[in-house]
């Protein structure tokens, strides 16, 4: 190993991955991804989709999720910078609707490692951001889930500057909370 610098976080399964990075005068060179270091790691993931987003500053998206084909994430910044958080939706969890949230940037390079069993979203702080991510499962338009983005009982600490307008997209403003996505997994869980 040695490419990549692992970090935990106080959530189990979470994962911060820096990679080295060799540079010179003519700029840099790293290792995004590689099947064995990640191993090592901790992350023994078989990706089959890469997504890429650009969005302007203040929009805000999450706190997504699928249900029956959750997805492991391999996150990470290309351009400018986000505020990247995770809520753990396991229901078997100490950490149970807790959050864990850290700052991603075409600078530090930082990956985040969010498997499945969480809800995942972020802000961008900068101008402009691009926004990569490796997915273990298909996305399936019908198998959406969310929960808002502000909900109270998570109390997500979103780095929000009070000149700064939220951007959402229609469908993140209709999210359900944390206490209503609680009540239907218990009903699910009862009717097992």
């Amino acid at each position: 190993m040695g490419k990549i610098l692992v970090e935990t976080c106080e959530i189990e399964g979470l994962r911060v991955l820096t990679p080295a990075v060799f540079g010179d005068a003519r700029g840099y060179f790293m290792e995004t991804y590689q099947c064995e270091d990640f191993k090592q790691a901790g992350v023994e993931v078989s990706f089959v989709q890469d997504n890429q987003s650009a969005s302007k500053q203040g929009v805000l998206r999450g706190l997504h999720f699928q249900k029956e084909y959750p997805q492991d994430k391999l996150v990470r910044v290309i351009k400018g910078e986000v505020f990247d958080v995770a809520v753990d939706l396991r229901k078997d969890s100490k950490t149970f609707g807790k959050w864990f949230g850290l700052v991603l940037s075409e600078e530090n390079k930082k990956q985040f490692f969010v498997p499945k069993g969480f809800a995942h979203g972020f802000l961008v702080l900068s101008e402009y951001a691009e926004f990569c991510y490796k997915c273990s499962d298909y996305y399936r338009p019908g198998d959406e889930g969310g929960l808002i983005w502000n909900d109270e009982t998570i109390g997500i600490d979103w780095p929000i500057p009070a000149d700064m307008e939220v951007l959402l997209s229609d469908k993140d403003t209709k999210w359900g909370t944390f206490q209503e996505y609680t009540k239907e997994v218990n009903h699910e869980k009862n009717n097992d």
